[in-house]
């Protein structure tokens, strides 16, 4: 499905998204060493249809062996690199401000390690992780990957304002990424002063997470309205464009992600990284990981390279 491009147009009040929930992402222990900013998928916020979980990562982080069913994996580097091994052969490196968009499907066992120098010290990473719902018919397909570094993601700037175009397409600049479940994730940086009017389609559900400096979103006079670093900002539905600018008096960038989605509408159960649409699914999934059947076969005899090197098995 097309994204609308950035209009400069007049529009009236009331086609503004404002935001409804603002939530900070607080920090927790998660996988090897990594420190986690969870948003959605806490306990606070649970499930955003179609988003699970996005989850800001830092410090010397991986995530050791472990498998996914039903979903989409998106793995934005912002610092940093990490490696990415799994049971199928595949093996990469997703280095600063590259991206993989892991398509799960009907099961992978992979992890998602960090890298060290010569001197075989781990590495600083930080990174921000989305899961992404597939629909009935899409959560049993084969896994797949799409892999882009950072000089060929789709860039561009105009009036204080510097565009990375994750998915979707902004002012005419569109990402290689094809999304099964409609998709737009653009990471936004505006200078002091700077600000945009963003389309998003209206159905959508939208979020806005806010990577550095201080903003305002939706209507200046809502309470909700400002926001910094590591806050989640929920967009109501209403409205067919966001608005945001960068209004700091200290002459710091406002950099956020804006990412929106088509709802799938459909029933969701969960079981840590499987994600069906009914009990009976998760309990067959459950199964099929510890029999290594029906997707699974290969994770039997299979352990990654970079764990295993860190003595975790």
């Amino acid at each position: 499905m097309p994204i609308p491009e950035l209009s400069s147009g007049n529009h009236n009040n009331n086609s503004k998204r404002l935001v409804v929930k603002k939530l900070f992402a607080r920090q927790q222990q998660e996988g090897f060493g990594a420190v986690v900013r969870r948003s959605i998928g806490s306990f606070e916020f649970r499930y955003f249809d179609p988003f699970l979980v996005l989850d800001e990562f830092s410090a010397p982080s991986g995530f050791p062996d472990h498998p996914h069913r039903g979903f989409e994996t998106v793995t934005y580097m912002l610092e940093g690199e990490i490696l990415h091994e799994d049971c199928e052969g595949h093996k990469g490196v997703i280095r600063e401000g590259g991206l993989q968009w892991m398509t799960a499907g009907k099961g992978i066992v992979h992890s998602e390690m960090p890298s060290s120098n010569p001197n075989g010290i781990i590495t600083h990473n930080k990174g921000l992780q989305l899961w992404i719902n597939l629909s009935s018919k899409h959560k049993l397909v084969e896994p797949s990957y799409q892999e882009i570094e950072s000089k060929d993601i789709a860039e561009t700037e105009k009036d204080g304002v510097r565009v990375r175009v994750i998915a979707g397409e902004w002012n005419g600049v569109k990402s290689k990424i094809c999304t099964r479940t409609p998709t737009m994730y653009l990471d936004f940086t505006l200078s002091p002063g700077s600000r945009i009017s963003q389309p998003i389609p209206l159905h959508w559900n939208a979020f806005v997470y806010v990577l550095q400096g201080q903003g305002h979103f939706g209507d200046a006079k809502l309470q909700h309205s400002a926001a910094a670093s590591h806050h989640l900002l929920v967009l109501g539905l209403g409205g067919d464009r966001l608005e945001a600018w960068n209004g700091s008096e200290s002459g710091l960038p406002l950099r956020f992600i804006l990412v929106a989605g088509e709802p799938i509408g459909e029933p969701m159960v969960q079981f840590g990284p499987f994600v069906m649409n009914t009990q009976e699914e998760i309990d067959r999934t459950i199964d099929d990981f510890e029999n290594f059947t029906n997707g699974f076969e290969n994770a039997r005899h299979w352990k990654s390279q970079a764990a295993s090197a860190l003595g975790l098995f």
